[in-house]
């Protein structure tokens, strides 16, 4: 059994050095993530710089997380210094060829450190970060370019071996997989195009294996708005962290799960579990 787990967590920085309420609680998730000993953990949304992990952030992580390698990408000029980026860890001992691959995508998208691709011996592991299409959708078009691009990309990998691809995808992909489908059409995460553009991704071939492995379970959540103090008491929340898997592997998967992350707002772990 190969066990996989996703996790935005927001500013590794801020997670690992601070000192403040939220950073406590996103202490204790990592240490929530240390229990399940994971072979592969990828990490979205690092904001570290060019220069990638200080000494520093190394020697903490490896306290929560020990026994890992790791790979990581940061956004680069001219996109926005400590924006974005994405890590994976990867238990020692694994052999891994890594690649932080350009695939065409406007504006500054390919320099952000949105992707992180390690090749095992039997399967390619994608780690994303996907564009959000941002304020009044100002960024929709280019997101809807990198949708397209991004699957392309996947269905290019899946042609040499099985593909297991997770992450924050940055959008609701069915009306149950929001708390509020009827309010939220015109909102990042959940317009028709950007819902569209996931599904085109699965239709190249994969599956979502959350809903594969559960069928139509409601009010099963990944992310809950930090601005609204209530959203996670209520569970007023969205799925838009998902693992991403060949279809010809879906009958592999075990578990496909939320891990529960406390008091904690915003983005949930995700847990893969594969009979590979």
């Amino acid at each position: 059994m190969v066990r996989f787990i996703s996790w935005n967590i927001d500013s590794l920085n801020a997670a690992l050095t601070s000192t403040s309420d939220r950073a406590l609680l996103s202490q204790e998730v990592l240490r929530t993530i240390a229990k399940e000993d994971a072979d592969i953990i990828a990490i979205q949304e690092t904001k570290l710089p060019p220069e990638g992990p200080s000494d520093k952030h190394l020697a903490l992580l490896k306290e929560y997380l020990p026994g890992y390698d790791l790979e990581w990408t940061s956004s680069n000029p001219p996109a926005r210094k400590g924006y974005a980026g994405t890590m994976t860890l990867y238990r020692e001992g694994l052999k891994a060829l890594s690649d932080s691959p350009k695939i065409g995508a406007p504006d500054t998208m390919d320099d952000e450190g949105r992707i992180l691709t390690l090749e095992f011996d039997d399967f390619y592991f994608v780690n994303v970060y996907t564009p959000n299409a941002g304020d009044e959708l100002k960024r929709l078009p280019e997101r809807q370019a990198w949708d397209r691009l991004y699957a392309d990309y996947l269905s290019s990998l899946d042609k040499k071996k099985p593909v297991i691809a997770c992450g924050d995808y940055n959008v609701a992909h069915e009306e149950i997989d929001l708390a509020n489908p009827a309010s939220n059409h015109m909102s990042a995460g959940f317009t028709d195009e950007e819902r569209e553009g996931f599904g085109n991704l699965l239709a190249k071939g994969f599956a979502d294996s959350f809903r594969s492995l559960n069928g139509d379970i409601p009010s099963v959540y990944t992310w809950w708005s930090q601005r609204i103090k209530t959203s996670k008491i209520n569970n007023s929340g969205w799925r838009i962290d998902y693992f991403v898997v060949s279809d010809r592997i879906k009958d592999k998967i075990k578990d496909s799960s939320v891990i529960d992350s406390g008091a904690r707002q915003d983005h949930a772990p995700i847990k893969l579990e594969l009979d590979l």
